[in-house]
């Protein structure tokens, strides 16, 4: 699924609109396979379809799928940042990924335990020596190559050896109504050159958690920041509130054991002069939420909002000097993630590693990921920076 894995090539001229594949749906691998006891298990679609890889694995040679598997790729092949070690991922902690890596892995191993407990009673042929980290390339197979689909997910053999292309408009779709999965070439491609799809507009971040590949100048990439409401203000309490009533697009944490900060995913600011949007529209409403000093300013902003779409802190503050003051609170927090970052990327030269070493495509893809996300942290430091001056 990167440039570093299995790939297809064009065997003759490809025409922009041709069919490139067709495969239908009694030929695919979905959780379909597995027993009603095992489907009934209280896990996500990803391991109850890894539950059937690991029972095809299990079957070696007498498995109906024992070709297929054996292209699959092995454990040591893949990148997926759960196969990382704690010193590999010492090079992202900066990064969001670092903290979702980890989260990913305790919910791994939590399915492990609950398909461990219902593979032993009704199947104890696939269990038997099974172990956590056989559970984990099942699942970082899955969702590396498997597709969303009316059971779940679907492993498609051959579509799922399409490498990614950012650019390409080709996807594979899929007709419930002729029971089959399809790709359309999105343009020309001449005998021998690899032929590309895309399997969505995802950031580095996502390609390097869920696939085990970055790009390089990836234009959908996007980093995460969290911004905090400090313990200490005395409107705390109604500041969370607010925040978890109106500013929709964050994730929501508030509330959970007094957490005081939550998410906000910033993308490239393609203007640097201050005009437009500029950063997300739940940004700018959550630092004019904590830049208020009384409970009758946020009160007024919730008045206004009511007139208005519904949307708090749609508008610029009516105080000019208030509004310079709000999105000043921002920007120190940004410069001092980009420090944090340049001072990781400074440590990211990939030297004394070969670059087709394992080592040395973590290194790579770690220095792309970075390099990313201190781009956009760049471009939302130059836009605060020129808007807070230009009002």
């Amino acid at each position: 699924m990167s440039r570093f894995e299995r790939s297809l090539f064009s065997s003759k001229a490809i025409r922009a609109g041709d069919s490139i594949l067709k495969v239908p749906f009694n030929v695919e691998i979905s959780p379909d396979d597995l027993l009603p006891e095992i489907r009934s298990c209280k896990v996500g679609n990803v391991a109850k379809l890894a539950a059937v890889i690991l029972k095809e694995l299990k079957m070696g040679q007498d498995s109906d799928w024992a070709p297929y598997m054996r292209c699959l790729p092995q454990r040591k092949e893949m990148h997926s940042t759960v196969f990382w070690s704690d010193e590999e991922l010492e090079m992202i902690k900066e990064s969001s990924v670092y903290q979702r890596t980890i989260d990913k892995k305790v919910g791994m191993e939590r399915e492990f335990s609950v398909l461990r407990h219902a593979l032993d009673r009704h199947f104890p042929e696939v269990s038997k020596d099974m172990e956590f980290e056989d559970f984990m390339h099942a699942c970082a197979l899955v969702e590396s190559r498997a597709w969303e689909s009316s059971k779940g997910y679907s492993l498609v053999p051959f579509a799922d050896f399409l490498n990614h292309d950012g650019l390409a408009k080709a996807v594979l779709l899929r007709d419930e109504q002729k029971q089959f999965s399809e790709v359309i070439a999105d343009r020309n491609y001449a005998p021998g050159e690899q032929v590309l799809i895309s399997y969505g507009k995802f950031s580095n971040a996502i390609l390097l958690l869920d696939f085990g590949f970055t790009i390089p100048h990836n234009i959908h990439d996007e980093v995460q920041i969290q911004f905090n409401v400090p313990l200490q203000d005395p409107l705390f309490k109604m500041k969370l509130y607010f925040l978890q009533r109106h500013c929709l697009q964050i994730t929501r944490k508030f509330g959970i054991s007094k957490c005081s900060a939550d998410n906000f995913t910033i993308k490239e600011v393609r203007s640097a002069k201050g005009k437009g949007t500029g950063i997300p529209q739940s940004l700018h409403a959550a630092v004019r939420v904590l830049s208020c000093t009384s409970l009758e300013e946020l009160n007024d902003m919730e008045e206004e909002a009511a007139q208005n779409d519904g949307r708090l802190g749609r508008r610029p503050l009516k105080n000019i000097n208030r509004e310079i003051q709000a999105h000043q609170l921002l920007l120190p927090h940004i410069t001092k993630l980009i420090d944090q970052y340049s001072a990781s990327a400074k440590l990211m030269n990939p030297t004394g590693c070969p670059a087709s070493k394992r080592g040395g495509i973590r290194r790579s893809m770690a220095c792309e990921l970075l390099a990313g996300e201190l781009h956009i942290l760049k471009s939302a430091a130059s836009w605060l920076g020129n808007y807070t001056t230009n009002l």
